[in-house]
């Protein structure tokens, strides 16, 4: 389908017509113009109230992925430490992703549909390995799950490991997310989940801790780090910037400060509690274990036993439903609603919900 008429997925969520305004202006050449600095900056500081953070917020252009390998390019050399751990395709897939770079990794994981909770574990872990960084992942969209940070940035603080990378990707604007509360030295997020923005824009919190440690590293590259620590007050980028992409993120921003960072998190977690028991009493298996914490953002449910996902997936989409299937050992066997920012709609979710029902 070029377009769905209830559109499901977790991310690239539906654009609201007024962020989608934002890429029709003509714009100028964004490296000769102040106006440009001016938005990045405005961008930024919305940025930081969303991210709980006074930290420095790097704004690039491109996907979320962008920012995942950047925070490891930018901090971390071959041979060093790296503590991950994996709830999920993309917690244990940073553990992968470090090691393609020559990094030394330490897995501590659980099951797929479970959270952090095996504290001791992690702390036994981080006392014996001493990593220089830990990573771990906010909202696992895969499994529909909501890892609690807050523990791990204690343990962070009490071994003075110097960087805490936490993907929040899928959670941002949708979940409360406390970046400096949480000790999270780069907390890592993407245009297009809760934002609802076009895949085109990554960011992430950079600490002054970690500003000297990617000094140290000095790494080069096109998601290279440290032209961004002067690029705000100079306007001298690494690359091209995209006015349209960052004008856009502005929007996406200022739709959710609009509406208000509480309000934004109450809606989420109403309509994905709804969602989970109408769910469940049409007969659908959750994904996530009863003792997890599921995500205000994303909802993953078991395939219905006995039907192929294929032919379950042909029969939304002729109903005009489309959700995501799932990845690694999921696919196939789960399927997600993503209702996260345009998408936390409840006439949109009731649209879906009537063609699930319909269907089982």
């Amino acid at each position: 389908m070029k377009t769905y008429p209830i559109p499901m997925v977790p991310g690239p969520v539906k654009v609201p017509q007024r962020v989608l305004q934002a890429y029709l202006t003509d714009y100028g050449a964004a490296d000769l113009e102040p106006e440009y600095l001016s938005l990045y900056n405005q961008t930024e500081a919305d940025l930081k109230q969303i991210m709980g953070t006074q930290h420095s917020v790097v704004i690039m252009t491109g996907e979320g992925m962008l920012a995942l390998w950047a925070a490891l390019k930018n901090f971390m050399k071959p041979g060093e430490r790296l503590l991950c751990l994996g709830t999920g395709v993309f917690g244990y897939g940073i553990g992968d992703m470090a090691r393609s770079l020559g990094i030394q990794v330490k897995t501590v994981g659980l099951p797929y549909n479970q959270t952090l909770h095996n504290w001791d574990e992690i702390e036994s872990a981080i006392a014996d390995f001493r990593p220089k960084m830990i990573t771990a992942v906010h909202c696992e969209t895969p499994s529909g799950t909501l890892n609690p940070i807050a523990p791990l940035g204690k343990l962070k603080e009490r071994y003075e490991v110097p960087l805490l990378y936490v993907d929040a990707v899928a959670s941002l604007g949708g979940a409360p997310v406390e970046t400096d509360a949480w000790h999270v030295d780069l907390m890592l997020g993407g245009s297009q989940k809760a934002l609802s923005v076009p895949p085109a824009m990554s960011f992430f919190t950079v600490s002054p801790a970690a500003w000297e440690i990617a000094k140290q590293v000095n790494y080069a590259g096109y998601d290279a780090l440290l032209p961004f620590e002067t690029a705000p007050q100079t306007g001298y980028f690494p690359y091209t910037p995209y006015w349209q992409g960052l004008a856009a993120l502005h929007e996406g921003a200022q739709m959710l400060l609009e509406e208000g960072l509480p309000a934004s998190f109450a809606r989420h977690q109403r309509l994905a509690e709804m969602t989970r028991q109408r769910l469940v009493e049409m007969g659908y298996s959750l994904f996530p274990a009863p003792e997890a914490v599921p995500s205000p953002t994303v909802t993953a449910v078991q395939v219905p036993e006995g039907m192929d996902w294929a032919d379950f997936d042909r029969k939304l989409r002729e109903r005009g439903l489309v959700v995501g299937g799932s990845y690694g050992p999921l696919a196939g066997k789960v399927f997600r609603l993503g209702h996260m920012g345009s998408q936390a709609d409840p006439d949109l979710l009731e649209q879906a919900l009537a063609v699930l029902k319909a269907v089982r």
